[in-house]
C-alpha cells in the first residue's frame, strides 16, 4: 500500500480506469460475438455496424490501439461481405489518354562559378 498521498490517489485513479476498460473490453467482446454469430446465420449487417461502433469506442478511450481498430473493423467488412454472398469488387482498368502537346523543357541558366 503506498504512503504518498499522490500515490494513493493514483491507486484510487487506476482503479477507476480499470473498472471503465473493463466494461468497454466486455460491450466489444459482446458485440464482436454476436456479429460473428450473425455471420454463421447470414444476417450480419446491424450486427456489422454495432460491431464497428464498439470498436470505435475503444479507440477512443484509448483500450486498444487505432491500428488494431482499424485492421478489425477491416477484418469484419471482410467477413460481412463473404457472408452476404457479394462477388469480389473488380478494378477497371482504363486506359491513360496521351498528353495532346509536349511542352518544350525550360531554360536553364547556369550561373558563373564563384571566384576562390
Amino acid at each position: 500500500m503506498p504512503i504518498i498521498k499522490s500515490a494513493k490517489k493514483r491507486v484510487r485513479t487506476a482503479t477507476k480506469a480499470t473498472v471503465r476498460n473493463s466494461k468497454t473490453k466486455r460491450s466489444l467482446k459482446g458485440a464482436l460475438k454476436a456479429f460473428a454469430k450473425a455471420v454463421t446465420g447470414g444476417k450480419a449487417t446491424a450486427e456489422h455496424s454495432k460491431a464497428q461502433s464498439e470498436l470505435d469506442k475503444a479507440a477512443k478511450k484509448g483500450v486498444l490501439h487505432k491500428n488494431k481498430v482499424a485492421r478489425k473493423k477491416r477484418q469484419l467488412a471482410k467477413a460481412a461481405k463473404s457472408a452476404a454472398g457479394a462477388k469480389p469488387a473488380v478494378k477497371k482498368v482504363v486506359a491513360k489518354k496521351p498528353a495532346a502537346v509536349k511542352k518544350a523543357p525550360a531554360k536553364t541558366v547556369k550561373k558563373p562559378a564563384a571566384k576562390r
